[in-house]
C-alpha cells in the first residue's frame, strides 16, 4: 500500500485533533513513515455505538494513509470498568458476558477498519496478556510506577471521588490500560495510542509508564505518544448518540437504518459541517460550499452518507426513500421503525401514546395533543379523551412533531 505522508494534516483539517502528548514528534512520525497505532474499545455491550464509530473513523484515516492499525478489545479492562466521568461505579459484568460481548464487537469492528488485503488491521484482546499475570507481579512491575496523589488529581477520577465512592478496583483501571500500551509496544512496535478526549488521562498514563519502566529497567523503547479526538457532541455541547429509545447503536437489530438516518437528518444546522468532515471523504472546501449555499440539502446528504458508512448503500437508500415517502404523506411503511405493544380493547389515546418509546410520559402525551403535535394515520389528534379500539385495528402510524415516526403493531 502506498504511504501517504499527510495523515496528521488530514486529521487536523477534519477536526479530529484535540490533544497530543507530543505534538511536533507526532507530526514528524506520521510524516516520516508507517506508524503502528492502537485504539481500545471495552466490550461493555454486545454492540458499538456512534461514539465508537467516531473513534474508528480516526483510525481508518490513519490506516488509509498506510499506518498500521491495532484495535484492542478490552476483555480484561471491561471486567473492571472505566471510571472516567462516572458518578457511580459501572455495573459489573460476568466473565461470560464480557467474553460474549468481545466476540460480538470484534466482528462489528471489521466493518469499519480493513482486516484483510493491503495493510490489514489486527484485532487483539488484552485478556490474553493481562489475565496470566499474577496480582503480586503486576503490583511490583506496574503499580510501583503510579503515584496515588497524581492519579486522584486526574479528571477521570474526579466525579467518582467527589461522590465518595471510588473503589480500589476502579483505581486499577488506569494501570491496566497503561500496561496495554507498553505491551503493544513490546510486541508490535506500537508507538501511538488514539482515542476520545475522555481517555486522555489513561493515554497519558501509558506514555508515562513507558518512560518510567525504561528508566528503571534500561529497556530501549522509542518515544510513545498519545493523540485524542474531541468527544462527539452537538453545537450545544450535548453528547451525540442518544435517541428517543436510548443509545444510537450501529447494528440494525438495535437501531434501524431508518432511525439512524432520521437521527442525523434531524440534527442542528450548526452540526452539519462538522459531521460531514467527520464521516465523509468529501473535500472540506466542498463541504463548506454545500453548507453555505443550501444547509437543508447538505444535511440530507450528510444523513445519507453517515447511514451508508454504517449500514451500507442499499440500506441508506431504503431509509432515504422511506423518509421521503413519509414526509410526502404516502402510505409506504417499509423500513420505518416499528415497535409492538401489548394493549387490547378500548384504550384511551393518552394510555396508548404513553406506552410508546417516543413518548416519555402521559403528561407529554397530553401536551403534544394540546399543541397539535400528534398525528395517527394521517389524522391530527386534538381530543384528550379520545378512545381507540385496538380490537378493530392492529397497526397504526404515529407521528410525533414534524420528524419522528413509528409504526405501532398491536400484539
Amino acid at each position: 500500500m502506498e504511504f501517504i505522508d499527510n495523515a496528521f494534516e488530514q486529521l487536523e483539517k477534519r477536526g479530529f485533533v484535540f490533544q497530543t502528548t507530543h505534538l511536533e514528534e507526532t507530526k514528524k512520525a506520521l510524516k516520516s513513515g508507517p506508524v503502528t497505532f492502537y485504539i481500545g474499545i471495552d466490550p461493555t455491550a454486545d454492540d458499538l455505538h456512534i461514539g465508537h464509530f467516531f473513534g474508528l473513523q480516526m483510525a481508518r484515516i490513519l490506516q488509509d494513509c498506510g499506518h498500521k492499525c491495532i484495535v484492542l478489545v478490552g476483555g480484561a479492562t471491561a471486567l473492571i470498568g472505566d471510571p472516567t466521568n462516572k458518578t457511580d461505579m459501572r455495573k459489573m459484568l460476568s466473565k461470560e458476558e464480557v467474553a460474549r460481548n468481545a466476540r460480538e464487537i470484534s466482528s462489528i469492528i471489521k466493518r469499519f477498519v480493513r482486516v484483510d488485503g493491503d495493510n490489514p488491521a489486527i484485532v487483539v484482546d488484552n485478556a490474553d496478556w493481562l489475565k496470566p499475570i499474577s496480582y503480586i507481579d503486576f503490583l511490583r512491575d506496574v503499580g510501583v510506577h503510579f503515584n496515588v496523589n497524581e492519579m486522584l488529581s486526574k479528571d477521570l477520577y474526579k466525579n467518582r471521588l467527589a461522590k465518595g465512592g471510588l473503589t480500589f478496583m476502579e483505581m486499577g483501571y488506569m494501570l491496566m490500560q497503561s500496561f496495554d500500551f507498553v505491551h503493544l509496544n513490546d510486541k508490535f512496535g506500537c508507538t501511538l495510542q488514539i482515542g476520545g478526549s475522555d481517555q486522555w488521562g489513561n493515554i497519558c498514563g501509558g506514555v508515562d509508564l513507558s518512560r518510567k519502566m525504561n528508566f528503571k529497567d534500561g529497556t530501549p523503547r522509542p518515544l510513545m505518544m498519545g493523540l485524542t479526538c474531541p468527544l462527539l457532541t452537538n453545537a450545544d455541547g450535548i453528547k451525540m448518540g442518544k435517541t428517543e429509545k436510548g443509545t444510537l447503536w450501529v447494528s440494525r437489530e438495535k437501531t434501524s437504518a431508518f432511525e439512524f438516518f432520521q437521527h442525523f437528518v434531524n440534527c442542528l444546522d450548526a452540526d452539519v459541517e462538522r459531521l460531514l468532515r467527520f464521516f465523509t471523504k468529501i473535500d472540506v472546501e466542498e463541504i463548506q460550499k454545500m453548507c453555505r449555499e443550501d444547509i437543508v440539502s447538505a444535511k440530507k446528504r450528510m444523513a445519507f452518507e453517515v447511514t451508508k458508512l454504517v449500514h451500507g448503500q442499499e440500506e441508506a437508500l431504503k431509509a432515504q426513500q422511506a423518509a421521503i415517502s413519509l414526509f410526502e404523506n404516502k402510505n409506504t411503511t417499509d423500513n420505518m421503525p416499528t415497535e409492538t405493544i401489548s394493549l387490547t380493547g378500548e384504550v384511551s389515546i393518552i394510555d396508548f401514546l404513553s406506552s410508546l418509546s417516543i413518548i416519555k410520559s402521559k403528561s407529554e402525551a397530553r401536551r403534544l395533543i394540546e399543541q397539535g403535535g400528534i398525528i395517527i394515520d394521517n389524522e391530527k389528534k386534538t381530543d384528550l379523551n379520545e378512545i381507540l379500539n385496538l380490537n378493530n385495528k392492529k397497526e397504526f402510524i404515529v407521528k410525533k412533531g414534524k420528524k419522528t415516526f413509528v409504526k405501532v403493531q398491536i400484539k
